[in-house]
């Protein structure tokens, strides 16, 4: 599509309205709340002021690996081990994400790391829940719209995947939207425990799967036909099923001929299977060599699914509009590429069809036409 843009200034991107698929709770933490927790708990933490801890998340994060990149999370989990601090955490990422424009969100976390302090399974979702309500409730305070949902995350390497999938089914009505798993990809796929997917198919229940990150197109493929997943979380080395055109990406629309997809390419894009991309973040885990040359804009131009995320953003110190302006700056990306992964992820949201439309409709759409001056 054709629009007369308005200039996408920072401030310009940060008005417009924004969806976040692939948020870690986890991994969204104030480096001041870090302090002041650790400081409650007597967790001991590699700096000692929020300006030296927030830069030591990123430095740590940016190795290019994705085992080191987990090993940061070894300090915000151990802050999140009570009621009070799962809410506040919970609350805080509601308004910061608010802040940045974001209308809606999924926060993904994985309530087995959090009861290292006595508290029960269901005790981590109802603290958690209280806090995104608090969040989205002062967010209407300061006169901002966001509705915010729990993704529920089983981790890899554990044995636990039934318990918490039965944990997420069991809180459908109380603020879960969806299933996860995450954590070290390589060497634990969707097989390992196999019966879930059905378990989970069963009860109609939205999955998300983390795939093609660490791991490749092997384990995309696994997530899309044995586990069913409704969403891919990354998925950025389905590039390894394409052969590009040494003149790709130069051709703006992607005519034929400029890509052969292999038969799961052809798959996941024919089925338009959405991929939560997140370019800081795999650039940071070595997924991606940087911004400029990330897939993701290779991708949207032939016609994937294409949705744009934060992943961490404590450790990639970033934000939605941070994300949308790198990829203005570097990848030549415009108002119109910027609406079309956010339509994109709003309509791949784990609410009802219903939702999405009016998300779409009296949300979405008002704020890009409002910025660009003209019918999308």
């Amino acid at each position: 599509m054709t629009t007369e843009n308005a200039p996408l200034t920072v401030d310009v991107i940060r008005s417009l309205p924004k969806v976040v698929l692939h948020d870690h709770l986890d991994g969204g933490l104030r480096p001041a709340t870090i302090l002041e927790l650790a400081a409650d708990v007597g967790h001991q933490l590699p700096a000692g002021d929020a300006e030296a801890l927030g830069a030591w998340f990123a430095e740590s994060a940016d190795s290019g690996s994705l085992v080191r990149y987990l090993e940061t999370f070894d300090h915000t989990i151990a802050v999140m081990q009570t009621p009070a601090a799962l809410a506040r955490v919970a609350r805080e990422a509601v308004l910061d994400l608010a802040r940045d424009g974001v209308v809606y969100a999924e926060q993904r976390w994985a309530p087995e790391q959090h009861l290292q302090r006595g508290l029960t399974l269901q005790e981590t979702v109802d603290a958690v829940q209280s806090g995104i309500e608090q969040g989205v409730a002062e967010a209407a305070a300061e006169g901002r719209t966001i509705r915010v949902g729990q993704l529920v995350t089983a981790m890899r390497h554990a044995d636990r995947w039934q318990e918490i999938a039965e944990l997420a089914v069991a809180n459908r009505a109380n603020g879960v939207v969806g299933f996860d798993i995450a954590g070290a990809e390589d060497g634990f796929p969707p097989s390992r425990h196999a019966e879930i997917w059905r378990y989970l198919a069963d009860q109609n229940f939205p999955v998300t799967i983390h795939a093609g990150e660490a791991a490749g197109p092997e384990s995309i493929a696994e997530a899309v036909h044995l586990g069913q997943a409704s969403r891919i979380g990354h998925g950025v080395r389905i590039v390894e099923d394409i052969t590009f055109d040494p003149e790709f990406p130069h051709s703006a629309e992607g005519e034929s001929g400029t890509a052969a997809l292999g038969l799961l390419a052809h798959w996941v894009r024919d089925h338009q299977v959405p991929l939560e991309l997140c370019p800081s973040s795999n650039v940071q885990t070595g997924a991606a060599t940087s911004v400029a040359d990330h897939p993701i804009t290779r991708l949207k131009e032939l016609d994937f699914a294409v949705t744009l995320n934060t992943d961490n953003r404590l450790m990639s110190r970033t934000t939605m509009t941070q994300e949308m302006a790198l990829l203005v700056e570097h990848a030549g990306w415009t108002i119109d590429d910027l609406a079309d992964v956010t339509m994109t992820a709003a309509w791949s949201a784990f609410v009802h069809h219903d939702e999405r439309r009016a998300l779409v409709d009296d949300v979405i759409l008002p704020g890009y036409q409002e910025v660009q001056g003209a019918q999308l």
